[in-house]
């Protein structure tokens, strides 16, 4: 008798060694319906794997993340297979699951074009029907490297495998190394759509031959695919980058260099408000500005650890007067320092540094992305120098000030606890005491939060915050990273009140991240259509005639006077012209004046997302406009039919 023992306790008892298909339908018809994979006592099993042993099985089913996942990784093999089959002789080096679907890198004797796309589709959707098995087949390492000796993808990946057993999964004509599992056959995958294409060179190396890369993605419903198509279709129009260009917030030149970007004059003031705000909030919670230099010598990042654990994301180094000199990576070196040039006591802590710093972070040309993933960029960074006592009340300030701002942004968000990674320094003492308190914290706010195993960074565990945007995606935001090592490294102390020397605690977070993936961010979010007090431009004044442009330019100073960013439209287009101009650049206040207008000393008030509210006096407008800008409130909702 075997005895499988599910989440919830209950216990399942088995004749004889069962396949886990057999475990799940004696469970439940529904369950055995759903069920995708399983894990048993802690390693995932395809379920056609045999129990002969009493363990803790949990079944994997396509309703969650997990399941998800595990199509689309069994759907990146369907769409390898369609791609042997339209592409006789194509090899194929990687296929995993990614966060919106998958993709395949593909060498083709023939190239792949765009066109094909809809062919391969078409080809994957056959096999979905077709209902064919995933068979896993385990080969020695000898057998693995003479059975595949034709195909250098397949040993290069025979060769990085762990063991001496290499598995394969296999459906229909293709065949691939893969460690699994995989659901239980190419009819579970549900709906399929092949996305697009981009070159991927292997290993990430442009030394390396390029490869195609075709993206996909998949999901267990039709409705479900068609959902998500809709929402890229949404999100297509909020695209940071083509709105920065239609509204000129910023761009990127190639004789500046990829990911550098160049803000214009409205990027820059959005930029502006941003910052001020932040300046604002920081200056009323007891922080301190600091600057520091854009280079440094390189031994202040040998000592940091930087160079030894982030040297790949580092710029080479420069020679001034003989020295090694590095662009900055981090501005946490530069902030300690400063603590270190005098004696602190524990009556001076905590102390809040703060500064707009720029950094320079070296990231592959395939992975830059307009102003999301640059490789220059200002953060606004912070560092806490505290006591142990203090650490749970700094980190609870830090996530009020988090709550505070992402409501005035209009973000809802989500908490993780990311922990030791691979490569870290410290004791696991020192990783543990520190993974303790930020659970801890966490736990006290009643914060929900999920772990982020492995997430942290090389010093220190953090505290993530994804933001969810108004489309329901997740950008990374803020984030609370507890160190005690680099306090070790630097010797960073305080005298205590027993007259001896201690170890601060060090508090390294960001409440926005960088300006640039920031700003970014909020471009998607509100789709271009900011609030007033972010909008580069607030209000423009539209004369119906010429005979009206002396009205508009009094109107104009007023609002200039009371701080508003106002403009005129004093061309000599109709007025429906200048309407559709101050919509497309999506200026929230457009003010129509014409001689009815200026004989009561109104305007026609048009409200961007809400419409025309025809004539309303002057004076109640610009109180009305500079009480919404002064309280930095989010735009209205948009009324049917105009955005």
């Amino acid at each position: 008798m075997i005895h499988v023992t599910l989440p919830d306790g209950k216990s399942v008892a088995m004749e004889r060694p069962s396949a886990l298909s057999a475990v799940a339908e004696k469970v439940s018809g529904d369950l055995a319906k759903r069920a995708l994979t399983a894990e048993v006592d802690g390693a995932m099993r395809d379920l056609s794997f045999v129990l002969d042993h009493d363990a803790t099985v949990r079944f994997v089913a396509s309703d969650t993340p997990e399941g998800l996942a595990q199509i689309r990784h069994s759907a990146a093999h369907v769409l390898a297979e369609a791609i042997l089959e339209l592409f006789p002789g194509a090899k194929f080096a990687y296929g995993p699951a990614v966060e919106d679907g998958f993709y395949y890198d593909v060498d083709s004797p023939v190239a792949i074009t765009e066109g094909d796309l809809p062919t391969i589709e078409k080809a994957m959707r056959k096999i979905v029907k077709a209902d064919r098995p995933f068979v896993r087949r385990e080969l020695t390492r000898a057998e693995a490297e003479k059975q595949y000796a034709g195909d250098e993808y397949k040993l290069d990946n025979i060769a990085r495998a762990d063991g001496d057993v290499i598995s394969f999964y296999e459906q229909g004509k293709f065949s691939d190394l893969c460690r699994g599992p995989h659901v239980p056959s190419t009819g579970r995958i549900g709906a399929v759509k092949v996305m697009s294409l981009a070159g991927a060179y292997w290993h990430g190396d442009a030394a390396n031959h390029q490869l195609t890369r075709v993206y996909g993605t998949a999901f267990p419903t039709r409705e479900e695919l068609d959902q998500h198509l809709e929402k890229l279709e949404a999100a297509k129009k909020r695209d940071h980058r083509h709105l920065g260009r239609q509204l000129s917030l910023f761009s990127t030149e190639q004789d500046i260099g990829p990911g550098l970007i160049l803000w214009h004059p409205n990027g820059a003031m959005i930029r502006h408000q941003v910052e001020e705000f932040w300046k604002e909030e920081h200056l009323k919670r007891g922080y301190q500005f600091l600057y520091t230099p854009h280079i440094a010598s390189e031994a202040v990042y040998r000592r940091s650890g930087h160079l030894q654990n982030y040297g790949d994301m580092m710029y080479s180094p420069m020679d001034i007067d003989g020295q090694p000199y590095r662009v900055k990576p981090m501005n946490c070196p530069g902030h300690i320092l400063i603590y270190n040039s005098g004696v602190h006591s524990y009556r001076d802590l905590p102390l809040r540094w703060c500064e707009l710093g720029t950094v320079y972070r070296y990231e592959p040309s395939g992975t830059l992305h307009g102003m999301l993933r640059v490789r220059g960029f200002t953060q606004d960074d912070s560092h806490i120098f505290c006591t142990p006592e203090q650490t749970e009340s700094e980190i609870n300030r830090v996530l009020d000030l988090m709550e505070h701002m992402m409501k005035v942004f209009g973000y809802e968000y989500k908490a993780f606890l990311a922990t030791r990674p691979a490569k870290s320094i410290g004791s696991d003492g020192q990783w543990e005491m520190a993974e303790r308190a930020l659970e801890a914290v966490l736990e006290k706010r009643g914060l929900p939060y999920e772990v982020d195993a492995g997430g942290g960074v090389f010093y220190g565990p953090k505290i993530d915050i994804k933001l969810v945007d108004a489309l329901g995606r997740e950008w990374q935001g803020p984030t609370t990273q507890l160190d005690f090592n680099l306090p070790e490294r630097f010797n960073v102390e305080y005298v205590g009140a027993d007259n001896e020397r201690h170890k601060v605690v060090m508090l390294h977070r960001t409440v926005l991240g960088s300006m640039e993936r920031f700003v970014g961010g909020l471009v998607e979010h509100f789709g271009g259509d900011f609030p007033l007090w972010l909008a580069p431009q607030q209000v423009r004044v539209l004369p119906v005639t010429d005979a009206s442009i002396p009205y508009g330019r009094e109107i104009l100073a007023k609002l200039r006077a009371r701080g508003l960013r106002a403009d005129i439209d004093e061309r000599g287009d109709k007025i429906g012209a200048k309407i559709r101009e101050g919509e497309l650049r999506k200026i929230p206040v457009l003010l129509v004046v014409g001689e009815k207008e200026r004989g009561s000393d109104c305007a026609s008030v048009r409200r961007r997302l809400v419409g025309d509210r025809g004539m309303e006096k002057i004076d109640a407008v610009i109180e009305e406009l500079v009480a919404e800008n002064a309280g930095r409130r989010l735009p209205p909702k948009a009324v049917d039919g105009q955005r």
